[in-house]
C-alpha cells in the first residue's frame, strides 16, 4: 500500500522566515509580508495544492545572542522585523474553504483566559480550520522584555505551559454545554445559565474562577500543535498535541526522532499514531533535475551565511561569532552544537571537517532541515523513501523565496505525488482535526483534554460543582 504524504506550508509574518539574505533574490516576495494580499494569494495557492495547512511561526524576542546584541538579526532581517500572526488567519480564512491555519504564541507571555477567547473566535471565523502551536520560549530578549531577568528554566516553562493547557481546557471543553446557547426570543433567554459553568481554576500559576467568555467553536480546541525536542517537550507534546514538528537534518535522526514521539505517545496513553508528525524541509525544484541544481546553486549565493548563525547561536545558545568562519567545529565548545552538527554531516558525502562557515551555510536556507533538490519526479522519490524509512506523516516546508517555492512545489511535486496515489486528490471535508484524522471535530477521547469535557467519561469537570464560583478544580486533573 503506498503511503500517504501531507504538507504543511511553513511561513512567519516577516522577511525571509529561515532563509537569511534570499529577501535580496528578485524572485522574493517575502517583503511584502505587511500586505494582506500577499497572504490571501498565498492562502489560495496552498489550496489549489492541497496543503494540509499554513503553520505561521513567531518570535516574541530578537536573535541577540550573536555577538551578544541584536545588531546582525536587524541587518539581515532575521526574523526582524516581524508582525503579529493572529491578524492575518481571518483574511485567509475567507479567501479559502479549506486550509488550515496553524499559529504559533508562546505560554510565557499572555494569560490564558483572553487567549481562550481569540482561539474561540478564530475556531468560528474559519468554521473551525484553526490550530495552536504551542510554544514555551527559548529567547532570553523575550523575558526581558516582559520584565524578567531571564526565562523561567527549560523543564519549568513546560511544567507552567502544563497548567496554562489545563485552563485552556477547562475553559474550551468545561465551560459551556453543547445546548447551552438556545436562542429562544419568546422567552428572551440567548443561553441558559444552568448550562454555563464556571470552571473554578486556582493553580500555582494562575486563578480563574469565571466562565469561557465565548460559547463553544467548531472544534472548541484547536488543532494542538508542537514543536518541543527535548525529553521534557516531547513528553508534553505526547500528552497534548495532535500535530507534531520536528527538525533532522538525516534520515537516521528524523527516524530516531519519529519513533522516540511515537513511543512516548503510546506511554501517555494514546495511540502511536494519535498526533501527525511533519519534519521541516526546503524543496528547490524545477522540470529537470539540471534546472534545479541551478536554481539551488543561485539561491545559495544570495543566502547569507552570517545570517544563518544568527540563526543557530539563537537555537543553539551559544554565540558563534567568537570564532573564526573557517575554525573547525571541533574547537567550538558546545555539546548541543557538536551533536547537531554531527547530524548535519550525515546529510554530506564528503566526509570532511565542518566549520563554523559551514554551519551558517547549512542554514542559510530553509533552517535545520535538508534541502531536497531535484525535478518533481525526483523530489517525490526522495519524499517516498525518507517517509517509508522514517515513520513521518508528512513534510513542514519552508521556503527559499516565497511565494515561488510553493509555487513550484504546487506545479512539479504535487502532480507527481497525486498521480502515484501518495498524496490526497481531494480535502476530507469538515475541520482541521477532522481533515487530519477523519475522526470528527472534537477532540478524541483518550485525549488529555477530554478529560474536563463536561460529563464525559472520566471527566473532572463536573457541571455540579463547576457552575458554582468559587469551587476549584485544581490537582484533580
Amino acid at each position: 500500500m503506498t503511503r500517504r504524504i501531507r504538507f504543511n506550508a511553513f511561513d512567519m509574518n516577516c522577511v525571509a522566515h529561515q532563509s537569511p539574505g534570499l529577501w535580496r533574490h528578485p524572485d522574493d516576495r517575502s517583503h511584502r509580508y505587511t500586505d494582506l494580499n500577499y497572504w490571501t494569494d498565498l492562502a489560495i495557492l496552498l489550496e489549489q495544492g492541497r496543503f494540509d495547512g499554513l503553520f505561521i511561526a513567531d518570535v516574541l524576542g530578537t536573535y541577540d545572542v550573536y555577538g551578544g546584541n541584536d545588531t546582525a538579526a536587524l541587518r539581515h532581517g532575521a526574523q526582524i522585523p516581524v508582525a503579529d500572526p493572529l491578524l492575518l488567519v481571518s483574511a485567509m480564512a475567507a479567501a479559502t474553504r479549506h486550509l488550515g491555519f496553524g499559529i504559533t504564541t508562546g505560554t510565557g507571555f499572555e494569560h490564558p483566559y483572553p487567549f481562550a477567547r481569540r482561539l474561540s473566535t478564530l475556531d468560528h471565523l474559519t468554521n473551525g480550520r484553526i490550530g495552536w502551536n504551542v510554544v514555551t520560549g527559548y529567547l532570553p530578549s523575550a523575558a526581558r522584555n516582559f520584565g524578567a531577568d531571564d526565562q523561567l528554566g527549560h523543564d519549568e516553562r513546560y511544567n507552567q505551559a502544563d497548567e496554562y493547557l489545563e485552563v485552556l481546557y477547562k475553559l474550551w471543553e468545561g465551560s459551556w454545554e453543547d445546548d447551552a446557547v438556545i436562542r429562544d426570543a419568546a422567552r428572551g433567554i440567548y443561553a441558559d445559565p444552568s448550562k454555563v459553568h464556571h470552571i473554578g481554576h486556582r493553580g500555582r500559576h494562575y486563578t480563574v474562577p469565571g466562565v469561557h467568555l465565548s460559547e463553544p467553536s467548531p472544534q472548541r480546541t484547536p488543532v494542538i500543535y508542537q514543536a518541543g525536542a527535548s525529553p521534557r517537550g516531547v513528553r508534553f507534546a505526547a500528552e497534548n498535541a495532535e500535530a507534531i514538528f520536528v527538525a533532522a537534518p538525516s534520515k537516521r535522526v528524523l527516524a530516531q526522532t519519529v519513533s522516540r514521539i511515537r513511543d512516548a505517545l503510546q506511554e501517555a496513553g494514546r495511540d502511536r499514531y494519535a498526533a501527525r508528525v511533519y519534519a521541516l524541509s526546503t524543496i528547490v525544484t524545477a522540470g529537470t533535475d539540471a534546472e534545479a541544481r541551478r536554481k539551488h546553486e543561485e539561491y545559495l549565493s544570495y543566502a547569507s551565511v552570517e545570517g544563518g548563525l544568527v540563526f543557530m547561536s539563537g537555537w543553539m545558545g551559544i554565540d558563534l561569532s567568537r570564532y573564526d568562519l573557517d575554525d573547525p567545529i571541533g574547537q567550538v565548545e558546545s555539546n548541543a552544537i557538536q551533536s547537531a552538527v554531527a547530524a548535519f554531516q550525515e546529510a554530506d558525502d564528503d566526509g570532511r571537517e565542518w566549520t563554523v562557515r559551514d554551519i551558517g551555510r547549512w542554514a542559510g536556507i530553509g533552517g535545520m532541515g535538508p534541502v531536497f533538490v531535484g525535478s518533481g519526479q525526483t523530489i517525490a522519490d526522495r519524499l517516498q523513501e525518507w517517509a517509508d524509512d522514517t515513520d513521518v506523516d508528512g513534510f513542514n516546508l519552508a521556503y527559499a523565496v516565497t511565494p515561488g517555492t510553493f509555487e513550484d512545489v504546487v506545479r512539479h511535486v504535487v502532480p507527481v505525488l497525486t498521480e502515484r496515489g501518495a498524496y490526497p486528490a481531494e480535502y476530507a471535508p469538515g475541520t482541521l482535526r477532522n481533515a487530519l484524522f477523519g475522526a470528527g471535530d472534537r477532540l478524541p477521547q483518550e485525549h488529555r483534554g477530554a478529560r474536563y469535557r463536561l460529563g464525559g467519561p472520566g471527566s473532572t469537570a463536573l457541571p455540579d460543582a463547576v457552575s458554582r464560583p468559587g469551587i476549584s478544580l485544581a490537582g484533580r486533573s
